[in-house]
C-alpha cells in the first residue's frame, strides 16, 4: 500500500493547473446511458473514481475509448446489462447515478446499494421516493435497488426534496429528460457540478430550465443525441491548493479555474489574512506578514462554504492565531481527521457537530492515517507545515479525488514523495 512521505516547513511557491472536477465528470460520463449515440467528454481528471465509473459503464456494455489527451468517448448504443453489481459499486457512492438513466431509457434497472467514504449516511431514499413519484416500482432486495416502469416510460411530476441532495438532483434530472411530460425538482441542489451536468444534457437535446437555482424544470423529450462537452474545473482541488499555500505561508497561482466557483473559500481565506488576486482564468494567493488569523465557519450547500473544504480549514485554524469554531451541517461524521491532527499537536475539541480549534504555533510530524478523501488532503497539508517528517497512510483515499497531488505540490517546492510498501520504512527522509 502506497504512502506519502512529507518533510514540512517549506513555503509553497509556484503554479498549478487545476484538473477537471471529479464530481462533474462522474455524472456527465454516466449521462451517456441516456442515448445510443457517442458522448465525448473533455477535461477528465486522472482519478480512481473515474476509472471505477468507466469499469462500471464497460460492465453494462458501454463502449469506452480514451485518447492521448484523456478525452473520453462513451457510447451506450448496445448495452448488455441493466445491472450494476456490488463489486463495482461498493467503492463509489456516485455509482447510484446509473439508476436514473437506465430506468429512463430502458424502463428497468438493478443497482447495488452504493459504498464510498464513511463520512456519514447519505441515504438513497430521496432517489427512490422520486422515482416512485415518477411511476416506477422500486424495491430493495438483498442489497440491490430494483426498479421497473410499466410501459417503459417515466412520467413527469413535481418532486420536493426534503433535504438538498446533489446526487438525488442529478439522478432525477437525468431520468426526467426522457420522461413523459414535465418534471419539477423543488429544493434542488445548486452546486456548479449540477449546472455542468445540465449544460451537457442540454447539448444532448434535453430541455432543462433553472439549473443553479432551487427549482429546476425539465420537459421530457423522446430521445437524446450524442454531444461533446468539457467538464468544469475542480473547485475543491483548487481550494485545497490555495489552503496549502496559505498554510505554508507561501504563494501560488492556479490556472484554469473560475474564481466564481470559489467565492465562499476565497472569502474565508481573505478573512484569515491571505492576499488574493483574481484573473480571467486564474487565481493567485500569497500570505502577508505573520500568522493567519483564526476564523469561524459553517458548512452549507452551495453557495455556502463547502463541506469538502471543512477539513482543510480546520488545519488552517489549527495553526492560526486565535481560536475558531468550525461547524459541520452537511455530514454527521466528518471530523475523523481531528484525531490525527491531535496526534500532530493540534488543539481541537469536538462538541457534537462543532470543532473548537485553538491555534498553535507549530505542529509535529507523525505517522497518520487517512480515513476519507478530504481528510487525507487535510493530513497532507498538515505534513507540509509540520516540523519533521509526516507519513500519510491509506492514500488510496486521496487518489479517488486528487490528480497527481504529490507531483503538483512538488512542483511548488514541497518536499513530498510517494513510496510503496517495499520502500518504507527504510526511506528515512524526503529530498
Amino acid at each position: 500500500m502506497d504512502k506519502l512521505l512529507i518533510s514540512g516547513g517549506v513555503p509553497l511557491d509556484g503554479e498549478v493547473r487545476i484538473s477537471g472536477a471529479k464530481n462533474a465528470a462522474l455524472p456527465v460520463v454516466i449521462a451517456s446511458l441516456l442515448t445510443d449515440q457517442a458522448l465525448v467528454v473533455h477535461n477528465i481528471p486522472h482519478l480512481q473514481d473515474i476509472t471505477t465509473a468507466l469499469e462500471l459503464l464497460g460492465h453494462l456494455g458501454v463502449r469506452v475509448q480514451v485518447d492521448d489527451r484523456f478525452a473520453i468517448e462513451v457510447n451506450a448504443a448496445q448495452l448488455t446489462s441493466r445491472r450494476a453489481p456490488y463489486e463495482l459499486v461498493r467503492t463509489m457512492r456516485a455509482s447510484i447515478l446509473v439508476l436514473g438513466p437506465l430506468l429512463a431509457r430502458f424502463g428497468e434497472a438493478e443497482v447495488s446499494l452504493p459504498g464510498g467514504c464513511a463520512i456519514g449516511s447519505r441515504p438513497v431514499d430521496l432517489h427512490i421516493k422520486g422515482f416512485e413519484m415518477m411511476g416506477a416500482e422500486v424495491s430493495v432486495e438483498e442489497g440491490y435497488i430494483k426498479a421497473k416502469v410499466n410501459g417503459r416510460r417515466l412520467s413527469g411530476t413535481k418532486i420536493v426534496f426534503d433535504t438538498v441532495t446533489v446526487t438525488g438532483t442529478e439522478n432525477l434530472m437525468m431520468a426526467a429528460t426522457l420522461a413523459r411530460g414535465t418534471t419539477i425538482l423543488e429544493n434542488a441542489a445548486r452546486e456548479p457540478e449540477v449546472v455542468d451536468l445540465a449544460r451537457c444534457l442540454i447539448k444532448m437535446g434535453a430541455r432543462i430550465h433553472g439549473a443553479g437555482t432551487g427549482l429546476i424544470e425539465i420537459e421530457g423529450v423522446d430521445r437524446l443525441t450524442g454531444a461533446e462537452h468539457r467538464v468544469i474545473p475542480d473547485r475543491i482541488e483548487a481550494g485545497t491548493y490555495l489552503a496549502a499555500a496559505a498554510a505554508t505561508g507561501g504563494r501560488i497561482r492556479l490556472c484554469g479555474i473560475d474564481a466564481r466557483l470559489l467565492e465562499a473559500v476565497l472569502g474565508k481565506l481573505t478573512e484569515m489574512g491571505a492576499g488574493v488576486s483574481i484573473e480571467e482564468d486564474a487565481v493567485q494567493l500569497h500570505v502577508k506578514e505573520g500568522r493567519l488569523q483564526a476564523t469561524d465557519l459553517r458548512t452549507q450547500p452551495f453557495p455556502g462554504f463547502p463541506s469538502d473544504m471543512q477539513a482543510q480549514f480546520i488545519l488552517l485554524n489549527a495553526i492560526a492565531s486565535g481560536a475558531a469554531t468550525v461547524t459541520e451541517t452537511v455530514f454527521e461524521n466528518r471530523f475523523m481527521h481531528v484525531q490525527e491532527l491531535q496526534r500532530m499537536g493540534a488543539d481541537i475539541e469536538l462538541r457534537g457537530h462543532t470543532a473548537l480549534v485553538r491555534g498553535v504555533e507549530t505542529l509535529s510530524g507523525a505517522q497518520v492515517m487517512a480515513t476519507d478523501l478530504r481528510a487525507s488532503a487535510c493530513l497532507v497539508l498538515a505534513g507540509l507545515v509540520a516540523e519533521g517528517q509526516t507519513v500519510v497512510d491509506r492514500i488510496y483515499h486521496i487518489d479517488r479525488g486528487y490528480d497527481c497531488i504529490e507531483e503538483k505540490l512538488a512542483q511548488c517546492g514541497a518536499r513530498i514523495r510517494r513510496v510503496s510498501r517495499g520502500q518504507y520504512p527504510h526511506a528515512a527522509s524526503v529530498s
